[in-house]
């Protein structure tokens, strides 16, 4: 295996090089438009992604290349924990969406804003992409309130200091919700990871990456694998976990003040909102981050 990067600002994980349908072409091109994309799809299509994509790798993630295949690579993604393979998420990208691994791996800072413009100079020059919120990029350099930041294919680029954090830096429960209340009227993507759309556990995830806590991609891996709590424990901050008997877990949300924040279902749009009598029937566990 080689260790790569996501050389593109979002790139959707697959089940297979034959999962994507005509309609998904704008997520699958060589410089791919996922808010095209998102933007395309009405419910009856974002339901059609069930089967076919897993989650989605964001700018300069580090990737292991299994195999290539007519243009395609089997991937895992060692950012995102999984009980499917112990070195990663598993599945399936374009080729072209993969390129060198950033020559920096220091100082780490990830970006705190729905979507951040990465500039050829500090605040000026030819912007270089729209980069998703949760990026984490290596820190070289700082000038004139921008940090200059570790690309893909031995480039570089720079990013206003007030859309980045220090992972390293400490976080609290009500950060996990701040940042979470961004996305409030997003509407849901089943497998997404990033601005444009996501699923429950790919907020809890990519929320928790911007804090400096790797936590697994699933939402059944995080219940198995995070300090579970007491329910009438919970705090704002923690996580709730649904699942019905003899099932496996399939939601996760933040508990919150109002009840959870959470990306729904497809169909429905990223809420905080009190917990439904069908919802708190299926609470089962709670964790501790």
């Amino acid at each position: 295996m080689k260790l790569v990067a996501a050389k593109v600002p979002v790139s959707t994980v697959w089940t297979a090089p034959d999962a994507p349908r005509d309609i998904d072409a704008a997520a699958v091109a060589a410089q791919p438009d996922v808010a095209a994309w998102a933007k395309s799809m009405d419910t009856e299509t974002r339901l059609g992604l069930h089967g076919r994509t897993l989650t989605q790798l964001l700018f300069a993630e580090p990737v292991l290349v299994r195999s290539e295949r007519d243009g395609w690579s089997e991937i895992l993604a060692p950012w995102q924990p999984s009980s499917n393979d112990e070195l990663g998420y598993p599945g399936w990208v374009p080729s072209s969406h993969l390129g060198e691994l950033p020559g920096s791996a220091t100082a780490p800072v990830a970006i705190t804003v729905p979507t951040a413009t990465l500039l050829a100079e500090p605040g000026a020059g030819e912007p270089l992409g729209e980069l998703s919120f949760a990026t984490v990029l290596a820190s070289t350099e700082h000038a004139d309130g921008y940090t200059r930041v570790a690309t893909p294919d031995g480039g570089s680029g720079w990013l206003a200091d007030d859309v980045l954090r220090s992972v390293e830096q400490p976080s609290a429960p009500e950060d996990r919700l701040r940042l979470g209340a961004m996305f409030l009227g997003l509407e849901y993507l089943w497998g997404g990871t990033s601005a444009y759309g996501l699923d429950c556990s790919g907020l809890t995830h990519t929320v928790c990456r911007v804090l400096g806590l790797r936590i697994p991609r699933d939402a059944h891996d995080q219940a198995a694998m995070l300090e579970n709590i007491p329910l009438d424990e919970a705090q704002p901050g923690d996580l709730y976990f649904f699942g019905r008997p003899g099932k496996q877990i399939h939601h996760v949300g933040f508990a919150s003040a109002c009840g959870m924040m959470h990306a729904s279902e497809t169909g429905k749009r990223l809420e905080d909102a009190t917990l439904a009598d069908d919802r708190r029937a299926t609470l089962v566990a709670a964790a501790k981050l």
